[in-house]
């Protein structure tokens, strides 16, 4: 009698076991699955490539680019002015999270279409625009601009002074993503835009900037346009190496991410 009561209790154990394990097992299975992977950010870093090689060996847009390779959540691509569709076709664009642009001296080289393009991505895609230095008067700049104001001369700084002079970027907002673990620092040698900045309120002013003479100037600013961003950053003047610098290097991928909104 024991030996089948013993029996009985071990069935009822077992089927209570394998009921258990069953209700469990989707549970199980749901935490084990890996969850889902994060696209890559697709960035498109862009120039006319006026830049002098002595400088720039790979332009302005290939030392940018190797800079934000290090980050692997991105997956990065260049293009140039000459390049077929200015090399910001349709396709291309779509395939597109954020566009790095640096322009100088080939600005009205830039065709209306290509403009149009970019303005459309922005605005009705999101994609986001990173114009860089001399980018303030570039065709795309300004149209999305303009798009938020008509202002006369859209894109103008009042003075340009190529001294080779020292400019102290200070952190004016902290808490900006753009801003994360960047401290004030001193880019040695660069070319100084005065204020006034013709352009519309920004969202927000990242930093600021201070010259040798005590003179300040706003160094990076945001926008938001349509359903895109827009994050204008100042030094970066093609004699000097300032692309190559550390803290401009993580303001650049900081500045990516928070253009793709991640």
């Amino acid at each position: 009698m024991k030996r089948a009561l013993h029996a009985l209790t071990a069935a009822l154990a077992a089927a209570l076991l394998t009921v258990g394990l069953a209700w469990m097992s989707p549970a199980v299975a749901a935490a084990k699955k890996p969850g889902k992977k994060v696209a890559p950010i697709r960035v498109l870093v862009w120039s006319e490539r006026t830049e002098p090689a002595s400088v720039y060996p790979e332009g302005i847009n290939g030392a940018i680019a190797d800079a934000l390779r290090k980050d692997h959540s991105l997956q990065v691509q260049t293009a140039k002015l000459d390049d077929p569709d200015a090399g910001v076709s349709e396709a291309t664009l779509d395939q597109t999270d954020v566009l790095i642009w640096f322009g100088h001296k080939r600005h009205d080289q830039v065709p209306d279409a290509a403009v149009e393009r970019i303005v459309r991505h922005v605005r009705e895609k999101g994609m986001g625009f990173f114009p860089v230095h001399s980018s303030h008067f570039s065709k795309p700049f300004k149209a999305l601009l303009e798009t938020l104001q008509t202002t006369d001369k859209v894109g103008a700084w009042r003075d340009y002074i190529e001294d080779g002079k020292p400019t102290r970027i200070v952190v004016a907002d902290a808490k900006h993503p753009i801003a994360r673990g960047v401290t004030d620092f001193t880019i040695p040698k660069t070319e100084r835009y005065d204020e006034p900045f013709q352009v519309p309120g920004p969202f927000a002013t990242v930093f600021d900037g201070i010259y040798a003479d005590g003179r300040h100037a706003r160094q990076g600013m945001t926008w938001n346009v349509g359903t895109g961003r827009v994050f204008y950053w100042r030094p970066g003047h093609e004699s000097f190496p300032i692309f190559f610098m550390p803290e401009v290097q993580k303001i650049l991928d900081n500045g990516v991410h928070w253009l793709a909104g991640r």
